[in-house]
C-alpha cells in the first residue's frame, strides 16, 4: 500500500513514525522507491532515516543516489556511519561482503553466561540479530559461536569459552554469495559469519539477505533461459531503450543462425523436390531438436544453481546427455516412423519409398535430438566458465 503513495505523502508518513520504525519502514521498500523518496526528502530528514536503517541496506541505497543528494548527505552522517558505508560499499557485487552487516554481537570467552546475556540484552536494539553471537579473541580474531538459547539455558557461572562451538562454520569476504546461500542452507543457519583473510570477524550475512539474493538469481536464471540478458531493474522500471537492447540482440543472434539454417537447407531443394511429403516433417524435426535442448539447459543451469553440477563436471553431463539425447531421439523418431507407417496403411500418400521416409525421419530426429540435447546441456558450462 504504501509504495503507491506519492513521495511526498510517503516522507510525511514516515516523518509520523518514531525514528527505529521509520528506518525498518523505509528498508521494507523497494529500491527505486527509496531513491525516490530519498531525492524527495530534507538532508536532516534523510540522514536521520539512513542512520536508522541497517549497514548493509544503508550501503545499497547510497550507492544508488545521485551525486547532488549524496555531497548533501554526506556532510550529515556521523563519521562511523561514512566509514561503514565507504568499507561495505568497496566489496565486489555478487559476493559476501556486498551483502553483510556489521551489526551483530561478539562476546569474550572470559564472560560468563549472565554477563553475556546482560550484554546482549544492552546492544539487541542495535543489532541486526541476536540468535547467534560470536566469540572473539584477541585482534577479533574468530574463535568459535554460541546461541542465545544456549546461555540462557547454561548456568549463569559457566564460562562462553566453554559453551562456545569452536571451529564454527564461516564464509570469507570474497566468496561468491551463490556459495554462501548454499552454505546457509546446507547447515540450515540463520546466519552465517564473514571473516577476512587473517580470520577476523567483519561482518554476518542473515538468511533474509540470502532469501532477496537467491530471489534475484532465480530472476536472472528465468531471464536467460528466456533468450535475453538480465534485467538490473524491476520490468516496469526498466527504461524502454535498455529492454530493447537486452532482448535484441540475442534475438538477432538466434535469427542469424536460422538464416543459416534455411540456407543450408536451400541447398538440399532438388532433393526435397523428390521427396516434397519430406518437407511437412522439417518443422517438427528442428523443434524437437530446440524442445530437447531447451530442457538440457533448464537441468544443468538448476543443477549448477543448487551446487550439484561444477564447471569440473562437463564431461559426466556430456556422457549423460549423450545416451540421453539418442534414446530421446529414437523414441521420438520411432513415433515418427510409425506415423508415417499407419498412415500409409490407412490411406497411401507417401508412395512406393514409404519405408524409407520413415526410416529419413527416425534418423534425423535421432541426430538433431541428440545434437541439441548435448548443445543445450554444455553451453551453460560455457558461459559460465566466460563468466
Amino acid at each position: 500500500f504504501i509504495e503507491t503513495m506519492a513521495p511526498a505523502d510517503l516522507a510525511a508518513f514516515l516523518q509520523c513514525l518514531p525514528p527505529l520504525q521509520r528506518g525498518e519502514v523505509f528498508s521494507y521498500l523497494d529500491v527505486p522507491v527509496q531513491v525516490n523518496l530519498a531525492h524527495s526528502m530534507k538532508r536532516d530528514q534523510l540522514a536521520e532515516l539512513v542512520t536508522n536503517m541497517s549497514p548493509d541496506e544503508r550501503a545499497d541505497l547510497v550507492k544508488k543516489l545521485k551525486d547532488e543528494t549524496l555531497e548533501a548527505l554526506w556532510p550529515a552522517l556521523a563519521q562511523a556511519e561514512r566509514d561503514d558505508i565507504k568499507r561495505l560499499s568497496g566489496y565486489a557485487e555478487g559476493t559476501a561482503g556486498a551483502v553483510m552487516t556489521t551489526d551483530y554481537i561478539t562476546l569474550y570467552p572470559a564472560l560468563t553466561a549472565r554477563e553475556a546475556i546482560e550484554k546482549i540484552r544492552r546492544e539487541a536494539p542495535d543489532r541486526e540479530t541476536i540468535y547467534y553471537a560470536y566469540v572473539v579473541g584477541d585482534d577479533r580474531e574468530f574463535i568459535g559461536s554460541t546461541s542465545l538459547k544456549d546461555l540462557i539455558l547454561a548456568r549463569p557461572e559457566i564460562r562462553v569459552g566453554d559453551l562456545m562451538v569452536p571451529n564454527p562454520i564461516f564464509v570469507k569476504l570474497s566468496d561468491d554469495i551463490e556459495q554462501v546461500a548454499m552454505t546457509i542452507g546446507k547447515y540450515d543457519l540463520l546466519a552465517i559469519p564473514v571473516v577476512d583473510e587473517e580470520s577476523r570477524i567483519v561482518g554476518i550475512v542473515t538468511v533474509d539477505d540470502i532469501v532477496d539474493v537467491v530471489q534475484e538469481e532465480a530472476t536472472e536464471d528465468m531471464q536467460k533461459l528466456g533468450g535475453m540478458q538480465a534485467l538490473d531493474e524491476p520490468y516496469l522500471e526498466t527504461p524502454f531503450r535498455r529492454m530493447l537492447g537486452k532482448r535484441a540482440g540475442w534475438l538477432a543472434t538466434l535469427f542469424v543462425g536460422e538464416m543459416l539454417t534455411a540456407t543450408a537447407m536451400g541447398y538440399f531443394e532438388h532433393d526435397i523436390a523428390k521427396a516434397v511429403v519430406l518437407a511437412l516433417f522439417v518443422p517438427l524435426i528442428i523443434s524437437s531438436g530446440g524442445n530437447a535442448g531447451s530442457q538440457a539447459s533448464t537441468l544443468v543451469i538448476r543443477a549448477m544453481a543448487l551446487g550439484e553440477v561444477t564447471l569440473t563436471d562437463w564431461w559426466r553431463v556430456f556422457g549423460r546427455e549423450l545416451k540421453m539425447g539418442a534414446v530421446l531421439g529414437l523414441l521420438l523418431g520411432a513415433v515418427g516412423f510409425f506415423r508415417v507407417f499407419f498412415w500409409q496403411m490407412a490411406s497411401p500418400v507417401y508412395g512406393e519409398h514409404y519405408l524409407l521416409i520413415g526410416m529419413t525421419i527416425l534418423t534425423s530426429l535421432i541426430g538433431v535430438v541428440t545434437f541439441g540435447t548435448l548443445a543445450g546441456s554444455l553451453l551453460p558450462f560455457v558461459l559460465r566458465r566466460l563468466g
